[in-house]
Formats: C-alpha cells, sequence, structure tokens
C-alpha cells in the first residue's frame, strides 16, 4: 500500500524495473545509432498504465516511469534514427511463477483467472518485432480498457469500480 512503502522499498522496485531498462537502453543504443537500426523492447506491465491495485503501488509506479522513457526514448531517435525502433509491452496478468520468486512473497499467478499464457505473450513480442510498434498490449481489451479510462470526463468514476482488471475473453 502506498502509505506502507518505505524507501528501501521504492528505491528496490525503482533500480529493478525502471534502472534497468534505462541502463539496457543506454548500453545498446551507440551500436544501434551505429548501424541505424535495431530494436529496443521493455516489458512493463498494464499497472504502469492503469494501477489496478494499491498493494503494487511501488511496482506501478516504477512501470509508469518505463513507459514514459520508452515514448521518450522513440521522441529522441525518430529524427534521426527513423530505423531505431522502441517497443514497450503492456502485458496484464501473465501465468508465471513470479508471485513464488518475488521478494516478501506474492500471489502465484498460474491460480489467477484469466492469467494470460506464457506462450501468448511471447507469441505477440515476437510479432511485434517482427513488425515494430510504439506499444504491444498483450490482450485488445486492455487497449479498450486503458482508453476508455483516460477518455473518462474524471477517473475517480473509474478507479470507483477497480477491483482488478476487466474480465478477460
Amino acid at each position: 500500500m502506498p502509505s506502507q512503502l518505505t524507501d528501501d522499498n521504492v528505491d528496490d522496485m525503482i533500480a529493478t524495473n525502471f534502472k534497468s531498462v534505462l541502463y539496457a537502453v543506454q548500453a545498446v543504443l551507440p551500436h544501434f545509432k551505429e548501424r541505424q537500426r535495431g530494436q529496443i523492447v521493455a516489458v512493463s506491465s498494464m499497472l504502469g498504465r492503469i494501477p489496478f491495485t494499491p498493494v503494487r503501488s511501488a511496482y506501478s509506479a516504477a512501470k509508469a516511469a518505463v513507459n514514459s522513457l520508452m515514448a521518450s526514448v522513440r521522441l529522441e531517435l525518430r529524427p534521426q534514427f527513423p530505423g531505431i525502433h522502441a517497443t514497450t509491452v503492456l502485458p496484464g496478468v501473465v501465468a508465471t511463477g513470479f508471485g513464488d520468486n518475488a521478494r516478501h512473497g506474492g500471489l502465484d499467478s498460474r491460480q489467477l483467472p484469466g492469467a494470460q499464457p506464457v506462450e501468448e505473450v511471447a507469441e505477440i513480442i515476437a510479432a511485434a518485432i517482427e513488425q515494430p510498434r510504439a506499444e504491444v498490449f498483450t490482450r485488445p481489451e486492455m487497449h479498450a480498457f486503458q482508453a476508455k479510462f483516460y477518455a473518462a470526463e474524471d477517473v475517480a468514476t473509474i478507479e470507483a469500480g477497480l477491483g482488478g482488471p476487466p474480465p478477460s475473453r
């Protein structure tokens, strides 16, 4: 919960989820610029777009920073390096053992209803590599949901109904 976050919680989340992407971008860009082509693919999260759950507030904030970073990378590159693509992948719940391995534990997402199979997410990422796009939602309904969220006159009306992401397929 946001009210219970410590400096260590936030620092760890930013280092793991944001700085790792930033440093990777900085490491590969000189090589891509030299070749005038390449693609950076960063896996973010729908929680970085719409914070469905306060318990993941630091994670959501770090992933929102990733989303902003990748948009900034695209804007930086577009004028001089149009052959270098920066893709942000926005998955929802993916059926992995992430919760088993998360610091301080977490839910086993393989047990959550509607968790997306890893193979399906991998196929979507592979397609985004074949035909680069700025952003890729691994579930089409999430693209529509975020559009509704941000189009709302007052997002509080939508936040009031959030108990989790909208039902999947």
